[in-house]
C-alpha cells in the first residue's frame, strides 16, 4: 500500500465504519435489555467505542502532504489495526449471540456477520492486505458454527457459506486487480515503467508541502539523453523505445526504492532524492550521484545487434523552505540541464542564483525582442568586403538591435533566443526586405557590388515558406542582375539537418540567381563530402583562425589548407576578423580571394557605407578614412 491516494481512499471509509458499527450495535443493546442478555452487548459495546474513538484519532491524524513515508508507513499499520479490531469485535458479537436460540437472537447474530462481511469486502477492496484476512475473520466462524450445528440444514449451510466466501474472495480479488490496474496505468509510463509526469507533479506538490513543514532539503535531476533524435531518425523508433527501456532499467537498477524516478516524456527522466537535513548535504550528494548515474547512462548499449553510445546532460535543482510551486522547480531544473546542453552537452549543471539572473535576464530579453521590430528597434550595418588591392567589392549585412533600455544588444544573445522562440522567421524576413531595398538604392547610385551577402538562420532555411518568400521579394525589389549579387550565408551547423532537403531548396535559389556562402568554415560539421555534394559557391574562414595568426602555427595550417580545398573545389574565399596588416598580408599571399575585418572597417550604416564605398574606389576626394572612426 504505497500511494497516497489509496491512504486517502482508506481514511475517508473509517467514518463510515464507525457509523456501521456504533448505530447497529445499538440494536443488540436493546436486543440484549429486552430479552436479559444485555451484559455481553454492553461490553462488547464499550469495546467498539473505544476502538471507534481511536479510529477517530487516526481520521484527524492523516496529513498526507505533511508526512514522510516512514510516518505514512506507521499510520497505515495503525489504520490496519483498527480494521482488524473493529472486525474481529463483529465476530465477538456473533459469538456471543449465536447460542441465543431461546429468543432467536442467533438469526440476528448471523444476519449481522454475513453483513459485515459484505460491508468488508466493498470498503476494504482496494487493499488485499486488509480485505483477505478480514473475510476470512468473518467468515471461518460463521462456516464452524453451521457445521457445528449437527443436522443436514447445518452442513448446507456451511457449505453454502463456504462458496459465499469463495465469491466475495473472488469478487474482492477482481476488484483490486482492476482498481490496481486502472491506477498503474494514469500514474506510470507505458513504455518504461517509471512514473509519469502526472504523478511526478502530484508528488511534488505534496513534497513541497511537508518541506516547508519540516524544514528538510531534496534535490531533483532532470536528465536528458544527448543526440537520442539521431537514434530514432537512423535505426527507427522500435530501437530508440529499446534504448529508452534499458536507460530506464540502469536507473532504476543505481537508485533502488530510495529515489522517486518518473519518465516526464521523451528521452527526458528525472529522479527524486531522499530527505537531507541541511542544503549542502543535499548538493554534495546530488553532484557525487549523478556524476555516477552519468557514467553508467555512458556505458556501451548493445540493441538488436547495435552497438550504441550515449550520453547524458543533467540539471540538478535543490527544493527546500522556498519552495511553492512544483512546475517552477522542475522549470528550473530544465534550465540547468539546458545549460549543460549549451556547454557541450555531456555534463551536470546545478541550478543556483547566477543561473537564475541569467535566465531572468534572458526571459527580459526574450520579452523585448518581441516588441523590437514593432517599435523599429532593429537596424541593418554593412561591413565591407575589399578585394586583394582593398577596393570595396561587397558587405556582409548584420543586424543589430537598439533598445531603449539595454542599449545595443550583441547578435550572438538575441538571435539565439529568435531562433529558438520561433521569431527569427519574422526577424529574418523583415532583414532580408531591408537589405533587398539597401542593395536596390545602392545600385540606383552606381554602387556596384560583386556581392551582397546575408546570414540565414538554420531555422529560418528551413521553414516551408523560406523559398517563395525569397521569390517574392526579388520579384518585388530586384532585377535578375541585382538577384545576382546575393549571398546567402549559411553556418555548418545546416549539415546536421537532412542533406537532400537543404541540396533541394539550395537548387531552387540558385535558379533565382542566389549563390551561397559555407560561413565560419572549419569550426563544426563541414566535410569534404558536404563541400562536394552542396551546391556551395564559397567559403569564409572563421575568424577564430585569422585572429590567431602569427601565434599558432597550428591555425596558419589550417587556413592553409581551407585556402587549398577552395581553390581544388573552384570556390571563392572570404577571410573574416582581420584586424591587422600581418593577418592580411599572411592571407593575401596564400590565396585568399576577399577580406573582411576591423583593419578595413567597422561595419558601417547604410549612408557611411556608401560615403566609405566612393572613398576606397576613388569616385570622390580621398578625405580621411571612416575606417576607425565609428
Amino acid at each position: 500500500m504505497n500511494s497516497q491516494r489509496f491512504y486517502l481512499f482508506l481514511q475517508k471509509q473509517i467514518l463510515l465504519m464507525i457509523g456501521l458499527s456504533m448505530i447497529p450495535g445499538l440494536a443488540y443493546i436493546l436486543l440484549g435489555w429486552m430479552y436479559g442478555v444485555a451484559e455481553p452487548a454492553l461490553i462488547w459495546y464499550a469495546m467498539m467505542t473505544a476502538v471507534s474513538l481511536f479510529g477517530w484519532k487516526l481520521y484527524h491524524d492523516f496529513k498526507p502532504d505533511l508526512m514522510d513515508e516512514t510516518s505514512l508507513e506507521i499510520w497505515y499499520n495503525r489504520l490496519s489495526l483498527f480494521y482488524y479490531l473493529i472486525f474481529i469485535l463483529w465476530t465477538v458479537i456473533f459469538l456471543f449471540y449465536c447460542t441465543e436460540t431461546k429468543y432467536n437472537l442467533h438469526y440476528i447474530a448471523i444476519f449481522t456477520q454475513i453483513g459485515a462481511s459484505v460491508v468488508a469486502s466493498t470498503l476494504l477492496v482496494s487493499d488485499k492486505r486488509l480485505f483477505l484476512p478480514v473475510l476470512l475473520i468473518m467468515m471461518i466462524p460463521l462456516i464452524i458454527y453451521f457445521a457445528l450445528i449437527g443436522e443436514w440444514y447445518g452442513y448446507v449451510l456451511s457449505v453454502f457459506s463456504t462458496i459465499f466466501l469463495g465469491v466475495l474472495l473472488y469478487s474482492s480479488e477482481n476488484s483490486y486487480r482492476l482498481i490496481q490496474k486502472n491506477y498503474y496505468q494514469a500514474q506510470h509510463d507505458a513504455l518504461t515503467g517509471l512514473y509519469n509526469r502526472r504523478f511526478f507533479v502530484e508528488y511534488m506538490e505534496r513534497l513541497i508541502a511537508r518541506l516547508q513543514i519540516s524544514n528538510k532539503f531534496v534535490y531533483i535531476l532532470l536528465i536528458d539523453l544527448d543526440h537520442f533524435k539521431t537514434i530514432n531518425d537512423t535505426l527507427g523508433h522500435d530501437i530508440g523505445d529499446k534504448v529508452l527501456q534499458e536507460v530506464a532499467e540502469r536507473i532504476r537498477r543505481y537508485c533502488g526504492y530510495r529515489y522517486t524516478i518518473a519518465r516526464l516524456g521523451g528521452d527526458e527522466f528525472v529522479i527524486v532524492s531522499q530527505e537531507y537535513e541541511s542544503t549542502e548535504d543535499c548538493q554534495s550528494l546530488a553532484f557525487n550521484f549523478s556524476e555516477t548515474l552519468l557514467q553508467l547512462i555512458k556505458a556501451p548499449y548493445l540493441i538488436d545487434d547495435h552497438h550504441l553510445y550515449l550520453s547524458a546532460s543533467i540539471g540538478i535543482n535543490g527544493v527546500g523552505k522556498r519552495a511553492t510551486d512544483a512546475q517552477h522547480f522542475i522549470k528550473e531544473a530544465d534550465i540547468a540541464m539546458y545549460e549543460a546542453k549549451a556547454q557541450g552537452r555531456d555534463g551536470i549543471i546545478l541550478f543556483n542564483d547566477e543561473l537564475s539572473k541569467r535566465v531572468e535576464h534572458h526571459l527580459e530579453i526574450e520579452r523585448r525582442l518581441y516588441f523590437a521590430l514593432e517599435h523599429n528597434e532593429i537596424e541593418l550595418r554593412y561591413q565591407p568586403q575589399v578585394n586583394k588591392d582593398q577596393e570595396v567589392v561587397g558587405c556582409e549585412v548584420l543586424v543589430r538591435w537598439n533598445n531603449p533600455e539595454y542599449g545595443f544588444v550583441s547578435p550572438s544573445e538575441f538571435i539565439h533566443i529568435a531562433e529558438k522562440t520561433g521569431l527569427i522567421i519574422e526577424l529574418g524576413n523583415y532583414i532580408l526586405e531591408e537589405a533587398f531595398k539597401t542593395l536596390r538604392a545602392w545600385n540606383a547610385r552606381g554602387i556596384k557590388l560583386k556581392q551582397f551577402s546575408i546570414n540565414i538562420s538554420v531555422r529560418q532555411f528551413f521553414h516551408t515558406s523560406f523559398g517563395k518568400e525569397i521569390e517574392t521579394l526579388i520579384k518585388t525589389f530586384l532585377t535578375q542582375e541585382m538577384a545576382s549579387q546575393i549571398v546567402f550565408e549559411v553556418t555548418e551547423t545546416i549539415l546536421i539537418e537532412d542533406i537532400e532537403r537543404i541540396i533541394q531548396t539550395m537548387k531552387r535559389l540558385k535558379t533565382m540567381g542566389i549563390t551561397f556562402s559555407m560561413d565560419d568554415f572549419g569550426t563544426g560539421y563541414s566535410s569534404l563530402s558536404s563541400l562536394r555534394e552542396m551546391p556551395i559557391d564559397e567559403l569564409k574562414i572563421d575568424r577564430s583562425f585569422v585572429s590567431r595568426l602569427g601565434r599558432h602555427s597550428a591555425d596558419e595550417q589550417m587556413v592553409k589548407t581551407i585556402l587549398t580545398m577552395a581553390n581544388i573545389f573552384g570556390l571563392s574565399t572570404v577571410s573574416e576578423g582581420v584586424e591587422t596588416e600581418e593577418q592580411f598580408q599572411f592571407l593575401l599571399k596564400n590565396g585568399s580571394d576577399m577580406f573582411q575585418g576591423y583593419y578595413f572597417a567597422r561595419p558601417l550604416d547604410k549612408e557611411q557605407f556608401e560615403t566609405f564605398y566612393m572613398e576606397r574606389n576613388g569616385k570622390v576626394k580621398r578625405f580621411k578614412s571612416l575606417a576607425y572612426e565609428i
